[in-house]
């Protein structure tokens, strides 16, 4: 799937569902889901409507082992919707993310919780328009593509220690 570096014409309808108690610390987590995922549809030029369920470990680990068969948390996962010939206000699908995990990870890799948290809106996002990073040149192109985009939010790529090792 090529990115297109183009100006979206209808921003994307993004619905925030904030389900767990474990999200009550973090008051901008809604504007920084948002933020991203607005930020992704200009550089994807693919807007349309998305829910993003703020969660915790014990429920996405629960929806990682019913739809992946992965009895564990996962930081985020992604419900595409299916294919749509509707250039806009279309449902593209759902996201789901864990607040422990996104602390946890953001801790291991010493970055902010926020920029964690943009940085997985715009991969779930990314996922429900049909990027994956099942092969290299697919892991390539997407996050590549992740970096473009946390750039323009000023945000630091999240890959520079694994692009500074090849």
């Amino acid at each position: 799937m090529t990115a297109i570096a183009a100006s979206a014409s209808t921003a994307p309808v993004v619905d925030v569902i904030i389900e767990a108690s474990a999200w009550e610390d973090q008051d901008d987590a809604e504007q920084v889901v948002r933020k991203a995922i607005e930020a992704a549809v200009t550089f994807t030029g693919k807007p349309g409507e998305i829910a993003v369920l703020l969660t915790d470990d014990a429920a996405i680990r629960q929806m990682n082992a019913q739809w992946r068969g992965m009895d564990k948390p996962t930081n985020v996962l992604s419900f595409p919707a299916g294919e749509h010939n509707a250039p806009q206000n279309i449902h593209l699908g759902d996201i789901a993310i864990a607040c422990e995990t996104v602390a946890r990870e953001a801790q291991d890799e010493a970055k902010s919780f926020s920029d964690h948290l943009a940085h997985l809106a715009i991969h779930g996002y990314l996922h429900l328009i049909g990027f994956d990073h099942e092969t290299d040149d697919d892991a390539v192109e997407m996050e590549n593509l992740e970096t473009r985009i946390l750039a323009s939010l000023a945000i630091a790529d999240p890959y520079s220690d694994r692009k500074a090792a090849d």
